[in-house]
């Protein structure tokens, strides 16, 4: 159970590695940041409304002291000492309340002054923390674009890859299909293949053609110098098979012989 344990903490680790984008992280870092630092806003604007409430209980409290001293002195200047002694008691009680606020009033000071200045510290780190967020944001997209640039231009990246695959197969294709044509044209070369088409010929076939190709060639040359020549035996014999050409070819080299003798 441990290791099933181990192995499921492990594969979950390395899914949660690969889902992990560390842009969204650090916003949401951040985010959290910004939620201490209303929370420390709020802390401050608490303590203040509090210290507020305390002076207006002051100011309220002194106010009333002061109107008991001015009745305790109305009081016996009027010859009633007894009211003068419990105006000035009930002033001794409300002093007391005014001393007890004072002191808290202080504190609440001291609070919020610490407060503020936590929220200042707070406000700069965040300030601070997102000047480096948006740093490490755009180095990472853009170690992350140029990686994938290398990864396209060497071949390794799997869009690459499979592109490589698909021309490494379609240069092989190519290749099989060159070699099963040349081996084709070597065996019907060779007259192993038959060719229904008769359009194809062996190297004797093409031979025999072209030299009988040549013959036609000459035999109509040899017609067409006769013609210009204006001979009519000349031209009967040019239009005549090839053996009597070579022999129209003689005759007239026999006949001027004859006229000599």
């Amino acid at each position: 159970m441990k290791r099933m344990g181990m192995i499921f903490r492990a594969k979950a680790n390395k899914a949660l590695d690969r889902a992990e984008d560390p842009r969204e992280t650090l916003d949401y870092s951040y985010q959290k940041q910004l939620e201490l630092l209303q929370k420390v806003r709020r802390g401050v604007a608490d303590v203040a409304t509090s210290r507020k409430r305390l002076e207006l209980q002051l100011n309220q409290l002194q106010s009333q002291s002061g109107k008991l001293e001015d009745q305790g002195r109305k009081a016996l200047a009027l010859g009633r000492e007894d009211l003068a002694r419990e105006a000035l008691s009930r002033r001794a009680a409300l002093q007391q309340q005014v001393t007890d606020l004072e002191t808290q009033h202080a504190t609440l000071q001291g609070e919020e002054e610490k407060l503020t200045l936590a929220a200042q510290r707070l406000q700069a780190k965040v300030d601070a923390f997102r000047t480096k967020k948006e740093t490490i944001k755009a180095t990472y997209t853009a170690a992350q674009a140029q990686t994938r640039i290398g990864e396209a231009f060497s071949g390794i990246s799997e869009e690459m890859g499979d592109v490589g695959l698909a021309i490494q197969r379609a240069e092989d294709k190519t290749a099989q299909l060159q070699a099963r044509a040349g081996a084709i044209d070597e065996l019907l070369a060779s007259g192993a293949l038959d060719d229904p088409s008769g359009m194809h010929k062996d190297d004797i076939q093409a031979e025999l053609d072209r030299l009988s190709g040549g013959t036609d060639v000459e035999l109509e040359l040899q017609r067409m110098k006769a013609e210009l020549a204006g001979g009519p035996s000349s031209g009967q014999q040019a239009i005549e098979g090839g053996s009597n050409g070579q022999q129209s070819q003689q005759q007239p080299q026999d006949t001027p012989r004859f006229d000599k003798q």
